[in-house]
């Protein structure tokens, strides 16, 4: 691994473009700062600008396991740290129960039949019985691993909270077991599509990086890398109609995941230009609601024209 700061941000970029991920120079930064820190990075943006994306193409590119989190409302410690093998500790109560008169021996006193009983019960509660979910899997994995936290918008405000050990000192405490603290930090990322508003304790312990809406030329190489085979003159005309699409008051932006989409579906139609008639019929590939469609059906004609015009 170099030692040149910018060296080792040139080497995430082009990590990060072999796993198909085209990167900015902020997002190729604060990667490399969080490796280097060893700080979760939280990723804010408008849905489908590749925040989710930006985790899987870190886990391809370092060659780690990459553990999901979806987060929702409801979201507890059970779901996403650790939960008992109530099954396995059933059945063990079982074999200990037909195994009585051996466990006790030659105990000749009721507290020296309570004191073998209780080394035996404190099994119940070891890490043998433990099943580990998300969060105590990423600090279980002996060679680092990449953590999500999707849309930590959308859990509970007690949930963030729970979540502050574990961000800042990649530890967690059981209190039947104890500290359990990570061998290697996973590389934690956490997005958030701005739902409500996260504490600021939370924001402390991360790196803050914002993706918005790619500048058109940027767009147009993450469309020719998704959509093999376009041609480079449809893919900076449909780029450019889906930028005027974004100046539009509409309730919904198109997103790039969007722009790739319709950009496969122009491939897939052997669309060898913005024709009028392709764009309106496959407008809704771009735009999820009725009020939107309506309002850009109106600009359609002209945006097609002036994309036409100006748009080599």
């Amino acid at each position: 691994m170099t030692t040149n700061p910018q060296a080792a941000i040139a080497e995430v970029e082009a990590g990060l473009a072999a796993s198909g991920y085209i990167a900015s120079r902020s997002i190729t930064t604060a990667v490399f700062l969080a490796q280097r820190l060893e700080k979760p990075i939280l990723v804010e943006g408008p849905a489908g600008v590749g925040k989710t994306e930006l985790a899987k193409a870190v886990s391809a590119w370092l060659g780690l396991d990459l553990i999901r989190m979806q987060c929702y409302e409801g979201l507890d410690e059970s779901k996403a740290l650790y939960e008992w093998k109530y099954g396995k500790q059933l059945l063990y109560t079982q074999i200990l129960k037909d195994k009585l008169g051996q466990v006790l021996g030659h105990a000749e006193t009721l507290d020296e039949a309570m004191a073998k009983l209780h080394s035996f019960g404190d099994v119940f509660f070891s890490e043998q019985f433990l099943e580990p979910r998300p969060l105590l899997k990423a600090l279980q994995q002996p060679d680092g691993c990449v953590l999500l936290i999707d849309e930590i918008d959308k859990a509970d405000q007690e949930f963030e909270a729970f979540l502050l050990e574990i961000l800042s000192d990649y530890q967690v405490s059981i209190p039947e077991i104890g500290r359990i603290s990570a061998p290697v930090p996973p590389l934690v990322f956490l997005t958030s599509n701005a739902q409500r508003d996260l504490g600021d304790a939370l924001k402390r312990r991360c790196l803050h990086l914002h993706i918005g809406f790619p500048e058109p030329q940027l767009e147009a190489r993450i469309v020719e890398t998704r959509v093999p085979g376009i041609a480079p003159a449809l893919t900076r005309k449909l780029v450019a109609f889906v930028d005027a699409l974004r100046g539009l008051d509409l309730k919904k932006l198109p997103s790039v995941s969007e722009t790739i989409d319709w950009a496969r579906v122009l491939v897939l139609l052997h669309a060898s230009a913005l024709d009028r008639d392709i764009v309106q019929s496959t407008l809704n590939v771009l735009l999820k609601y009725e009020g939107d469609m309506q309002l850009a059906m109106t600009q359609v004609p002209e945006i097609v024209a002036r994309v036409e015009r100006e748009v080599v």
